[in-house]
């Protein structure tokens, strides 16, 4: 505590009363924008609009020159004639990284994602999370089952090292009946995302539960430029029809629309997937006052498909089905979801302000999937059945603030918040073609509770901030099991405590060097806590070490070394299709990207990943499915003669399949085009997957099966095949 005192003391004793400026920055139809950056060129000073577009600039005075930078807006310098309220309106432009400018932020992450959003639009829920450089996704259940995730060494399965978020509204799902961390993203309609925020590593305070390889938070649009009706039709009997509606009158103050989407495909198995998918999104802001803001939001989801789930090489090699063919095609499931989330913004003075959300989902989730086919039950077959049906309730409140010294700034960030997740009938059961219950294995009822607080502080000392932070986390686990004999409610809780210290040194506008160190964890299903007697939530320290680049003004290149030690792994088991807890891991890699801009028009991006990720008592044992190298990449035209076009590639190496390294799951080279054309309101485009037809496996597994008809099981690789060449045609109409 005495360290805090200090602290307190040395603050204090530089206040000092610079010359502050107050501003606001509007767009040519004086529409308030957010994240607009100002850089005062004679005191070095900077600052960033709020999402009230206002500013507040200290150590400015008269005749000093502001340039105010923002993507898709022309770069401005503004004489300041006056200390008084200033106002400066940008005119929009065409996309230029010259428009960017590093200044310090402690995550340049989320400049590449603004980039990559601006130049290549998300097209389906597949891509929202492909935005995010070195994270790859693989679907291995018909379309309907969230993706598996990698990242940063880790084979994060479908979200156990991973923090997603939507508006505030977390995404994980903690004790999940197919594994802890469970995320489906396919709620968000990808036309809805205005930005998308991430991070690597275990960093930010204001993220806990599931951000250890990281996190990615997804915002939505508040207000529609433009109606918009989208349709698609594409091979496998592909439809997609999207429309997003205002409901409201132009106004500056108050907007509201409403968004939908159906989605209908076969997909290119043999056994028809008959997936579906309805998505309804409204969302209605009003700006209440100068000072306050309110948004509101509802949704609704849900799906069903079959699937040919992942078959053994044997049956493809000896030719008995092709890539695309099934062993068990009574496979598939159903999921629904219902969402509502409201949140406010308030200032308070002009350098605090406080913003708050609270949130409401219900989800409901079946899943039936056969990993072994006859291992277990030669006569019905190994089929089982994962349902739950749960209720999620938080919110959040943050409060943040800015303090001016004479010889640094101190900005500062706290926050408490909770969640909680009552889950209902959390079954594990064999079943036979999804109608015949023959055993149930796990049946019982989940109450989980975290709450938290932090607090994060940023102390700039010229070029230099540094910035220690610290969280609390909570957690109460509950379980009944409805299978026991007797009643009991097993239950546990504990505290933990997340320490982060961050360093960044802005060299200059072009320049920025940063470490990064920190303690994350992720939780452990209430049902492994306490029945099996694991850790409640097992911590991951983590360190970066790298740097941010502008050597020219038209690229932008971003590199970092780091480190992740895990307490405790998560490894997929096969015959249950669950996720179980183990040992100790370590994990250390490069992460090395750029954006290029060749011409007004022409954008270049790459990114390369590497990861060694290691196990076991002596870290040398490998961990299966971990990547080891990735990459992706590709070429843009952005809005030439009402043209644009991109071709991408992403490329997923070689890697261990087991913990020796003896079995290899084979990596990929898949490429994509997108060609798009706009004639007035109309944009007509046309979509390929594969375009180069690569046969490459979307997920693989190492398990252990056996067939009907054959006398011993047999350990191999079992995967689903990625999607062939696939296009589709879709056309907008925007008016």
């Amino acid at each position: 505590m005495k360290i805090y005192y200090l602290l307190s003391f040395v603050l204090f004793s530089f206040l000092s009363s610079a010359q502050v400026v107050k501003g606001k920055v509007l767009d040519e139809f004086s529409v308030c924008l957010n994240d607009v950056y100002l850089f005062n060129t004679n005191s070095q000073t900077h600052s960033h609009t709020n999402e009230f577009g206002e500013f507040v600039l200290n150590n400015t005075k008269v005749n000093d020159v502001l340039k105010c930078y923002k993507l898709g807006y022309q770069t401005q310098e503004f004489t300041v004639v006056n200390i008084e309220k200033i106002e400066i309106i940008l005119q929009s432009k065409s996309i230029q990284l010259d428009q960017i400018v590093l200044n310090g932020s402690l995550n340049t992450s989320s400049t590449v994602a603004k980039i990559d959003l601006l130049t290549n639009p998300v097209n389906s829920s597949q891509e929202i999370l492909r935005k995010v450089p070195g994270l790859f996704i693989g679907q291995h259940a018909g379309g309907g089952k969230a993706e598996q995730i990698f990242l940063r060494g880790f084979d994060v399965d479908h979200g156990t090292d991973i923090a997603l978020s939507v508006d505030g509204m977390p995404i994980n799902n903690v004790s999940h009946a197919h594994g802890q961390g469970y995320s489906d993203l396919h709620f968000i309609i990808p036309e809805t995302i205005s930005k998308i925020d991430f991070d690597k590593g275990p960093y930010k305070a204001n993220k806990g539960n599931f951000a250890t390889a990281g996190y990615v938070a997804f915002s939505t649009i508040d207000k529609l430029d433009n109606n918009k009706i989208s349709v698609d039709f594409g091979q496998f009997n592909t439809k997609r029809l999207m429309s997003m509606f205002n409901l409201l009158e132009a106004n500056k103050r108050e907007s509201a629309y409403i968004a939908t989407e159906y989605i209908s495909t076969d997909g290119p198995f043999d056994s028809p997937q008959n997936f579906n998918r309805l998505n309804l999104f409204g969302k209605y802001s009003n700006q209440v006052s100068n000072t306050s803001k309110f948004t509101i939001q509802a949704s609704r989801f849900s799906s069903k498909w079959d699937a040919s789930g992942q078959i053994p090489n044997r049956l493809v090699q000896n030719g008995s089905i092709s890539r695309f063919g099934a062993v068990d095609d009574t496979e598939g499931g159903y999921t629904s979801r219902t969402n509502v989330i409201a949140s406010s913004e308030k200032i308070i003075d002009d350098f605090t302000y406080i913003k708050s959300n609270v949130f409401y989902s219900n989800y409901d989730f079946t899943l039936f999937s056969n990993f072994t086919f006859f291992l277990n039950d030669p006569v019905n077959g190994d089929q089982i059945k994962q349902t739950e049906s749960r209720n999620l309730y938080g919110g959040s409140s943050e409060l943040n603030k800015k303090i001016y010294f004479k010889t640094f700034d101190l900005a500062l960030q706290s926050g408490v918040g909770f969640r909680a997740d009552n889950i209902s009938d959390i079954e594990l059961s064999r079943t036979l073609n999804r109608k015949t219950n023959l055993e149930q294995i796990q049946l019982g009822n989940v109450d989980e509770i975290n709450m938290y607080g932090y607090f994060n502080s940023e102390f700039k000392f010229g070029k230099l901030k540094v910035a220690p932070a610290f969280r609390l986390d909570y957690f109460k686990f509950n379980y009944q099991d409805q299978l026991a004999t007797l009643y009991a409610n097993l239950n546990a809780d504990v505290l933990k405590f997340s320490p982060k210290l961050n360093f960044i040194y802005a060299q200059n506008n072009a320049v920025e060097y940063f470490v990064k160190t920190g303690f994350g964890f992720h939780s452990n299903d209430s049902r492994v806590v306490l029945q099996q007697n694991k850790d409640m939530v097992p911590g991951v320290f983590g360190a970066d070490v790298g740097a941010v680049f502008k050597p020219i003004s038209n690229l932008f290149i971003q590199t970092a070394l780091w480190t992740l030690h895990s307490q405790q792994e998560f490894v997929y088991v096969g015959d249950e299709g669950v996720v179980e807890a183990s040992g100790k891991s370590r994990r250390y890699g490069l992460d090395l990207g750029f954006r290029y801009q060749l011409s007004d028009y022409v954008f270049i991006d790459f990114d390369g990943n590497y990861s060694h990720a290691r196990t076991g008592t002596d870290f040398e044992e490998f961990i299966p499915l971990a990547p080891k190298f990735s990459s992706t990449g590709g070429i843009t035209l952005k809005d030439y003669k009402r043209f644009s076009a991109a071709i991408k590639y992403r490329y997923l190496g070689d890697r261990a399949a087991n913990e020796d390294n003896s079995v290899v799951a084979k990596g990929y080279f898949v490429s994509d085009l997108n060609l798009n054309y706009k004639i007035s309101r109309l944009n007509i485009g046309l979509v390929i997957e594969n375009i180069f037809n690569a046969e490459w496996n979307e997920t693989q597994f190492l398990t252990e099966s056996r067939l009907q008809n054959e006398p011993q099981s047999v350990e191999e690789i079992h995967f689903t095949p990625g999607t062939p060449f696939f296009s589709r045609l879709k056309v907008t109409y925007t008016f």
